[in-house]
């Protein structure tokens, strides 16, 4: 059984949009189980050993899943726990490790322990959230914000009170005090760590502590009015609490009790907070087994400066068994090559490949996916409903997958699709790819193999020798092999003298010259040197 500590790679499926196989529009179960080929085990596989699936539990779909009704309940949407146990056999054969998203700052408005928390104050599941008294004039608690806008707070007009939603009012917040939750959350994952489940993402985890006094957030004086509303506050009291770190141990020690299993949590960075503070406190929690996702790199702008510096950072003193998990793309953001166009993402996919750690690759980032272009009347996220107009919408990053341009690019047999299908499929599909080495996926498959196959690229150290003037060169290296890394982030033709014996392994537009000790790289080249 594939380990944690030598994973090459986590592939992210949006199980919606990965692959229908009951024909109804919607990604399900069974369709990840038909495509399990494609990640690992066939000739022309992807070879990645570990896949993180999005929610998949009960929901009403308020937020596409990320508002649980029954945290250990499969949602018919997608299948049933037949289904899910089948998946976790398939995988198992094909030595792929699972990792389910877990949402733990938040249920649904549907979930039994909230619809009897509204039956009486006096129930015992009222402080399994926060409900609190009306201010002075009647109106919310405190000036809290939700991040998919307007107030945090929403009247519960039976009671006269107010429950707390950092997100939407169909999502209310647990109340992470009551050590009753706590243990509740926590026998939720032992659940699916018992039906084989290897891992779990965290979602959200900022919003998970709050101020005990419930006390106002500063008002932002920076605030752009054209821009997001929910950044008109400093969010100093609404999130990031004092026993975050306290509330996320009780759960990964729940982890800890099965072999083989790990965190991830889910946490930009907050610009109230210094980096590397930030940072050390996640590694803090529970060092050889938790880790925080590195999700910087998703907001760079195109520089190696960017890169190097957040890339030290997660370098930067981690503790023997810790991980550096890094992501460029996920279904919060918008495409790599939406952000940044085709042969800088091919550049990106060098970077990530080639670093110690594990990086998780986001369906269809490996075939160059685009953003999808989504009319007004197929609009189907919360975010762009409840604030339109200012580009906040993530239903383009979610697109069905492309893997044909046939119907429906191959995803679903449906008339119509939970999201459209993208025009581009016609060009950019797995199909027309697979045997394409200086394609997208090419790329991805030889860099994922060379990966697999070199400790060094996994788990060595890392030593950047040149940062600037459009240039990033690093080394990886281990006991057995060193390997060097040069990306040429400029639009022009770019040398550089490489002072020992080496050889070109890999290059990502297969233009690069070697001549005797320099390299020469046109724009956008990247390549892998070995030292000889």
């Amino acid at each position: 059984m594939t380990n944690w500590k030598n994973v090459n790679a986590i592939y992210q499926i949006y199980p919606r949009s990965f692959q229908d196989e009951n024909g109804d529009g919607v990604g399900d179960l069974a369709g990840i189980t038909a495509r399990l080929p494609y990640i690992k085990g066939e000739q022309n596989s992807l070879g990645i050993d570990a896949i993180w699936i999005s929610p998949i539990f009960m929901s009403p779909m308020a937020d596409f899943g990320y508002d649980v009704s029954n945290y250990t309940a499969i949602d018919p949407l997608f299948g049933t726990l037949q289904d899910f146990d089948k998946l976790i056999h398939e995988a198992n054969s094909r030595d792929i490790l699972v990792m389910l998203d877990f949402v733990p700052n938040h249920s649904s408005d549907q979930h039994y322990w909230f619809q009897q928390a509204l039956s009486s104050k006096q129930n015992r599941y009222r402080n399994y959230y926060h409900f609190r008294d009306p201010a002075a004039d009647g109106g919310p608690p405190n000036n809290w914000l939700s991040v998919f806008g307007g107030s945090a707070w929403e009247l519960d007009e039976a009671s006269g009170q107010y429950y707390l939603h950092s997100f939407l009012k169909e999502q209310p917040d647990l109340n992470w005090e009551n050590p009753v939750v706590q243990e509740e959350m926590a026998n939720v994952l032992r659940f699916w760590l018992k039906r084989g489940v290897k891992g779990f993402r965290f979602d959200a985890v900022r919003w998970m502590a709050k101020d005990i006094d419930y006390r106002d957030d500063p008002l932002n004086p920076e605030f752009d009015p054209s821009g997001d509303p929910y950044h008109a506050l400093i969010h100093q009291y609404s999130r990031y609490g004092d026993r975050l770190d306290f509330y996320l141990k009780s759960l990964t020690n729940a982890v800890d009790e099965y072999e083989n299993s790990i965190v991830i949590f889910e946490d930009y960075h907050d610009s109230r907070l210094p980096r590397d503070e930030q940072i050390d406190r996640f590694y803090a929690i529970d060092g050889d087994s938790s880790f925080p996702i590195n999700l910087e790199p998703i907001h760079f702008e195109w520089t190696p400066r960017d890169f190097a510096t957040n890339i030290a950072r997660y370098q930067r003193g981690l503790a023997a068994e810790s991980e550096m998990i890094m992501a460029v793309g996920n279904h919060d953001s918008s495409r790599i090559v939406a952000r940044h166009g085709v042969e800088k993402a091919k550049l990106i996919a060098l970077i990530q490949l080639t670093l110690s750690g594990v990086p998780i690759v986001y369906y269809g980032d490996e075939i160059g996916m685009d953003d999808g272009h989504i009319a007004l009347e197929d609009v189907r996220d919360p975010f762009e409903l409840n604030v339109p107009g200012l580009g906040l919408g993530r239903d383009p990053q979610r697109t069905p997958m492309q893997w044909s341009d046939e119907y429906n690019a191959g995803f679903s047999a449906a008339g119509k699709t939970w999201l459209p299908v993208s025009d581009t499929k016609r060009d950019v599909n797995v199909e027309s790819q697979l045997d394409d080495e200086t394609s997208f996926f090419g790329l991805y498959k030889r860099l994922l193999s060379f990966r697999s196959s070199h400790c060094a690229l996994r788990a060595g150290s890392y030593d950047p020798l040149l940062v600037g003037k459009g240039i990033y060169f690093y080394v990886v290296s281990d006991d057995q092999d060193k390997f060097g890394v040069v990306a040429n982030f400029s639009d022009e033709v770019q040398s550089i003298l490489i002072n020992e014996d080496y050889g070109v392994l890999l290059s990502v537009q297969r233009s690069s010259t070697q001549e005797g000790n320099k390299l020469v790289l046109p724009p956008y080249e990247g390549v892998i040197i070995r030292y000889l």
